[in-house]
């Protein structure tokens, strides 16, 4: 169970939300709405542990945030892309998932397969479209083995057989005792969704 108790943020003098609680369970899949500058970004940068609200906790089953249990099974996906151009999409996905020691080639070169890139592993990310570009960072979906998935905009660039391939994932992943957290300006198809509003 992911907990949000009374979360408060602000940024310079503006107050992007207050006294916010919530809670999700496992299987939950949650999409977060609200317009530009309404703190769906910075929510998601607290409980991925980037950012520090100003009052309030976060907690995933008692684990507070920025605890070594906690951040072990949280997997953030910023909006921007990090790709280096001078790197393939391999090793660009290498470098992404480094932190999971447990990962080899073999499953790279799949997760890239799974996303829609069969063929595009030696292939220079500069030379690659805005959507091939996020399809290299959204692999590391295949790949995560953390309960707690934070993404934002994760459809961003994607035509609509790579936003289908990603919905696919989100729901397998709840199905399988996950959860998801995400920010979307986009419909969406995925299963059994609850909504917040900032």
């Amino acid at each position: 169970m992911l907990k949000i108790d009374n979360l408060s943020c602000q940024k310079g003098y503006n107050l992007l939300f207050k006294h916010l609680s919530f809670e999700i369970n496992s299987g939950d899949i949650l999409r977060i709405t609200g317009t530009n500058g309404s703190g769906k970004t910075s929510l998601l940068k607290i409980l991925a542990g980037l950012n520090v609200q100003e009052q309030g906790g976060v907690f995933l089953d008692n684990h507070a945030v920025k605890s070594e249990i906690y951040q072990k099974e949280i997997f953030y996906l910023g909006h921007l892309s990090v790709l280096s151009g001078e790197l393939s999409a391999l090793e660009n996905l290498e470098f992404l998932t480094g932190l999971n020691k447990s990962t080899n080639q073999v499953q790279l070169i799949k997760a890239l397969s799974n996303i829609g890139l069969k063929g595009y592993e030696d292939e220079y990310c500069a030379k690659l479209s805005a959507g091939e570009k996020r399809r290299v960072i959204l692999a590391g979906l295949f790949i995560s083995n953390a309960k707690v998935w934070l993404l934002d905009e994760p459809f961003t660039a994607l035509d609509s057989n790579g936003v289908a391939i990603i919905e696919h994932r989100i729901n397998k992943h709840c199905e399988q005792g996950g959860l998801c957290l995400f920010t979307t300006h986009q419909s969406s198809a995925l299963l059994n969704q609850k909504v917040l509003a900032l």
